[in-house]
């Protein structure tokens, strides 16, 4: 005993003996891949090696084809038409009062002078809807929400809540913006927790009307969009409240959505009952007018109930398809996830932008450089390539995603399955929070990136940052839609192991869940590779592995905690874990489109580059969270400093394609607009210097 103790003491304090070890296990994993290859039908993809160390010729042209989707002609006709409008141009320095009036002016030209309607888009195909909202939003962000409060939200809940009826009497006058409307769902007091709103619609059936009233001063509804100054009418959400004839005197039959008239047709004074004040100025996004309304008994017809998921008679009998007032909530913001796409969307044109001005910059400021030779680019210090790079790669999986989410959306509008709209709800919450949550905390190191010039208005990162900071809140507060991704996580973990079935984007849970649980293979754990960390499944396997570990441990831990502190206390007590869950979930989505994006893009030159990015989007991931995978021993230490040894390595080659693929973005310098985003540093510190006001 105390021989074999001795040896093996010897043993491990003998380098050459470790060398030997470590020799052996590259050995092995050359050998198992042979024997075994990684790869499968599902992810096969080829494998872009750097043991060249060479720069990828990339095709710029195919590349740039292959991103810019189905509906660019319509955004490039949105581009043109502002681009031949000078008097249309938001320019940096504006009051609120005439943000507002030239946002309006950018809508009524939009729709009556350049011919693009989007109302009939925002049913029959939405991609073509969120192309043009993104094109709008590139003019200015609050333009582009104001498009989305028109249509989306206003229009959007007529169409989607309402019945023929409604669509009949209201789509032209929608469609041309004679009756521009809000969407009056947040209260003072209510926000996220739609179900505890307080405004109350009452049916009087001795007039056949319902009335709005505000009960008190927390419900008030609160930042509605375009109520301040342009609304005519609302979508009002309140509780439905129908009289008994019993002790109780009213039935509370849930939040329904009403139309509400606000404001005179042709006076366009605010109409009896109706209290419209203005939000104000707010951090960002002061072209659209924000307000508040309160309504004192005001009376409305009956048909003005959106009654899609209910219905009330003339003599106050109430109908549903639906049985419950839970089932007929979900129903009714079911209908409304469309603004959560939208918004996503959105947020990825906007990282675009910022990124593009960032690296733009980043390549032709020169900094500093080796004793008396030339300077070098920015771009060039490894620190620089850490900051942006990985940004560079996010952008480019959450565009695949987001791509992936319309189409989703766009499906579901066709068909109604059910599996999809599940599928839809918790993707677009999903992504949503996460993809907003990153755009801003990018926004600001993109400013930190470009120094000084940086701070400076006419680069845009202070508008940009500002008018994009609230898409963390709006259409779902992010952490309230994380949890919400929790909560389908925990409902799909329950019934895998109850026999029921998954939704789509839980398909790995329900293939390979018990694979991703098992104790990680000593051997593979070790396995540093360059090979092996490119390897699609690999990566999907760790990103799963993480999720799966997540999801477990969540369900143990919430069931511990319930039993002293309740269902509720036990969600508060775990809720950072899952956030962390939904996070992991979400990124596993990502990187799985990302990965079959690649592998299905036509053009190898093309394929070559969204590999070495994907493969950076990966390992950037897993670094950031390697803690994580070396508490459960998934790797070992040698494969983690493997890890972060590739990341920065793909960081530099991406930075030797950093032009090709900002360029493929394909935003022209009139949509990116910033003097310092130009193509070229001749173009970009000349028209720097004219706009302080120097001569040429």
């Amino acid at each position: 005993m105390e021989s074999s103790s001795s040896s093996s003491s010897s043993l491990n304090s003998n380098p050459t003996a470790e060398n030997d070890d470590q020799t052996t296990v590259r050995r092995i994993q050359r050998l198992s891949l042979h024997l075994n290859p990684t790869l499968t039908d599902n992810t096969a993809i080829e494998l872009v090696t750097c043991a060249a160390r060479a720069k990828l010729n990339v095709n710029e042209t195919q590349l740039t084809l292959y991103m810019r989707g189905k509906h660019r002609d319509v955004q490039e006709k949105v581009y043109e038409f502002f681009r031949s409008r000078p008097d249309l141009q938001t320019p940096i320095e504006i009051s609120t009062e005439k943000h507002r009036e030239l946002c309006m002016k950018q809508l009524l030209a939009l729709v009556r002078e350049a011919g693009i309607k989007p109302f009939k888009y925002v049913v029959d195909d939405p991609f073509v809807y969120f192309a043009i909202g993104e094109a709008a939003g590139s003019v200015d962000v609050s333009f582009g929400i104001k498009l989305g409060v028109q249509y989306s939200l206003w229009g959007g809940s007529v169409l989607n809540l309402g019945t023929k009826k409604h669509r009949d009497k209201y789509f032209d006058a929608i469609d041309n913006v004679e009756y521009p409307g809000c969407f009056a769902m947040t209260e003072l007091h209510h926000g996220s927790n739609v179900q505890g709103l307080q405004t109350v619609a009452t049916f009087d059936p001795l007039t056949d009307e319902f009335v709005i009233d505000t009960p008190n001063d927390g419900a008030i509804k609160w930042w509605i969009g375009n109520a301040a100054v342009h609304g005519k009418f609302a979508t009002v959400f309140a509780k439905l409240m129908l009289p008994t004839h019993d002790a109780r005197g009213f039935s509370d039959m849930g939040v329904h959505a009403f139309i509400v008239p606000i404001r005179d047709m042709i006076t366009h004074e605010t109409l009896s009952g109706v209290e419209i004040q203005d939000c104000g100025h707010k951090v960002g996004l002061n072209g659209v007018d924000n307000g508040a309304l309160r309504f004192r008994a005001v009376r409305i017809p009956r048909d003005n109930l959106l009654n899609r998921f209910g219905d009330v008679a003339r003599d106050g009998t109430y109908t549903s398809s639906l049985p419950t007032i839970n089932k007929r909530f979900a129903a009714t913001l079911g209908e409304l996830v469309g603004g959560r796409v939208g918004l996503a969307y959105s947020s990825v044109g906007i990282l675009k932008v910022a990124v593009t001005i960032a690296t733009r910059y980043s390549l032709f400021r020169q900094q500093f450089g080796p004793p008396k030779q030339a300077e070098i680019s920015i771009l060039d210090y490894q620190s620089h390539q850490h900051k942006l790079m990985p940004m560079l790669a996010s952008t480019y999986a959450f565009h695949f995603a987001t791509l992936l989410l319309v189409e989703k959306y766009s499906e579901m509008k066709k068909t109604h399955d059910e599996e999809l709209v599940a599928d839809v709800h918790a993707l677009s919450a999903g992504l949503k929070a996460y993809v907003t949550s990153y755009t801003s905390k990018s926004l600001s190191i993109c400013r930190e990136a470009c120094g000084g010039h940086g701070y400076a208005a006419v680069n845009r990162f202070g508008s940009l940052r500002n008018d994009h900071d609230i898409f963390q809140t709006f259409e779902g507060d992010n952490t309230v839609l994380l949890q919400q991704v929790a909560a389908d996580l925990l409902k799909q973990y329950k019934e895998k192991f109850t026999g029921g079935t998954l939704t789509v984007t839980w398909n790995y849970l329900r293939e390979s869940m018990n694979a991703y649980l098992s104790q990680p293979n000593p051997l593979t754990s070790r396995w540093e590779g360059e090979d092996h960390l490119r390897d699609p499944k690999f990566q999907l396997d760790a990103f799963r592995y993480r999720t799966s570990r997540l999801l477990q441990s969540a369900a143990v831990r919430l069931q511990k905690h319930s039993k002293n502190l309740g269902s509720f206390g036990a969600w508060n007590r775990c809720l950072n874990h899952l956030l962390t869950l939904a996070e992991s979930h979400i990124e596993s989505v990502i990187l799985e489109t990302f990965i079959k994006a690649v592998k299905n893009c036509p053009d190898a030159s093309s394929r070559a580059a969204l590999k070495l990015v994907c493969d950076l989007y990966a390992m950037d991931r897993i670094w950031n969270d390697i803690g994580t995978y070396r508490n459960v021993d998934y790797m070992a230490p040698n494969k983690a400093k493997a890890i972060h040894k590739l990341t920065e390595y793909l960081s530099f080659q991406v930075r030797n394609i950093t032009k090709e693929l900002v360029d493929a973005f394909d935003m022209p310098d009139h949509v990116i607009r910033a003097p310092i985003g130009k193509q070229t540093p001749v173009e970009a510190y000349s028209e720097y210097r004219q706009h302080v006001g120097f001569q040429m």
